[in-house]
């Protein structure tokens, strides 16, 4: 495998087929596991922009930094905090971290699931007390990003080297004749985050360990006002938007307990930010 390190952000143009990698959280272990594989990686590093200044946030800032820093709305830091080990959170970056892929079990064991190209979705007649709870008919898995979700309720948009477009825009939910579930487009790159301020908001998770799982349901809310948006991580194959109820939601057998987490976080996220 090559390594490559462009200087300048040009030079990805010229990189056709490389796959990008900059903390490598993420990326190694995808490759490590087979579920991930190129001939040349392209570390970004150099090229994408880091920091936070205001209300833009750098693709490559890390999760340690947008936890600590002030500037940056109380959801989207609660997130970052909760979203892994102290030592993840100093590599991986807000960028890799929006890619994250499924921690679906079946997906991760290279079952022949429809992620993969399959016909089936294992998980919806196997064992699923992780998956979803919204959106779940064609395939099943969960999104496990608590940044994504916070992201999304605070309404961000994102930078790309090819285009502007918002979080929710970012996301796509699997379907038989497109099985992805981001709309980044092979050679493009995230550059930058905008988030907009809030006048108040807060972001809860429900896990299995106390500290640095995965959510089984995490929940964003963000206050403008007197308008509150809802986002959830944990509870379908991408961030979901509550645009509706949790009535809504067409829970398996096994999952039918994350709509009271969800219906419990969700109102303690509102009277947080009320």
């Amino acid at each position: 495998m090559e390594l490559l390190q462009p200087s300048e952000l040009d030079e990805l143009d010229e990189l056709d087929g490389g796959l990008p990698i900059a903390g490598g959280t993420e990326v190694v272990p995808l490759l490590r596991e087979g579920l991930l594989r190129t001939e040349k990686l392209v570390d970004i590093n150099a090229v994408v922009p880091h920091g936070i200044e205001g209300t833009r946030i750098g693709a490559g800032a890390t999760l340690a930094e947008l936890e600590l820093d002030p500037q940056v709305p109380e959801a989207l830091r609660e997130a970052c905090g909760l979203a892994a080990s102290p030592q993840l959170r100093n590599m991986g970056s807000v960028a890799g971290n929006l890619l994250q892929a499924t921690r679906c079990w079946y997906w991760r064991l290279g079952y022949p699931c429809r992620l993969h190209g399959g016909d089936s979705c294992h998980a919806r007649d196997g064992e699923h007390r992780e998956h979803a709870i919204f959106a779940n008919d064609f395939c099943a898995s969960a999104h496990p990003s608590d940044v994504a979700a916070a992201l999304l309720a605070l309404g961000s948009t994102l930078r790309t080297t090819r285009r502007e477009l918002s979080v929710r825009e970012f996301y796509r939910l699997p379907t038989p004749d497109d099985r992805r579930t981001t709309t980044l487009e092979p050679g493009e790159v995230i550059l930058e985050l905008e988030v907009p301020p809030a006048d108040a908001s807060t972001y809860l998770k429900a896990m299995d360990r106390k500290r640095w799982a995965f959510p089984l349901v995490g929940v964003a809310a963000v206050r403008r006002g007197a308008e509150t948006t809802v986002a959830l991580a944990g509870v379908a194959p991408v961030p979901w938007l509550l645009d509706g109820s949790l009535d809504d939601a067409t829970p398996l057998p096994g999952t039918a307990y994350k709509v009271q987490i969800a219906t419990a976080l969700v109102e303690r996220a509102r009277a947080a930010v009320a």
